[in-house]
């Protein structure tokens, strides 16, 4: 069954299922603007009890605080849409959950809470894996649909990259 988000994230979550799958390793998400979408996306796929351990969806500033520990003055000082707390939203899906990586993202999907610092489209993501953590900004064009479909598909394709060997 093709996923409601983007008939190519099926492929993009049945790829991030063989690599985690084939190291024994479960995953959690932490999502802001996606509000469950990645998990969705994942749990899509038959058989993800196998390498997906749990989503958070937190879409409040209380939320990233009470959910996943963002500590409050790291949101104050920064805003939900930043480097920061993407990466403290990846750090506390794994202190949160028995999973060996994590992802997280915050963005503006509007169509309105954008600003001249982070337009509609601005979407932080932060991924943890034993070997460290990454974090990176895009911007994407399109409305709300768009955006959050976007983000999913990015935030699973970048977590195959990284979790891919080199050649």
């Amino acid at each position: 069954m093709a996923s409601a988000v983007n008939p190519a994230v099926d492929d993009l979550v049945a790829q991030l299922a063989a690599l985690l799958t084939a190291r024994g390793w479960m995953l959690a998400t932490a999502e802001s603007c996606t509000g469950g979408m990645i998990a969705a996306a994942c749990t899509d796929l038959a058989g993800s009890s196998a390498w997906l351990e749990r989503g958070f969806v937190s879409y409040s500033n209380a939320a990233k605080t009470e959910l996943l520990g963002v500590p409050a003055s790291l949101i104050a000082a920064h805003g939900a849409v930043s480097e920061e707390v993407a990466r403290a939203m990846a750090q506390g899906a794994l202190a949160h959950a028995h999973a060996q990586c994590a992802l997280a993202v915050t963005g503006v999907a509007g169509p309105a809470g954008g600003s001249a610092d982070k337009p509609v489209g601005t979407v932080w993501f932060a991924w943890a894996t034993p070997a460290g953590s990454h974090s990176e900004c895009q911007h994407f064009a399109g409305g709300r649909a768009q955006v959050r479909s976007a983000t999913v598909a990015h935030s699973v394709g970048r977590l195959i990259a990284l979790l891919t060997p080199a050649a």
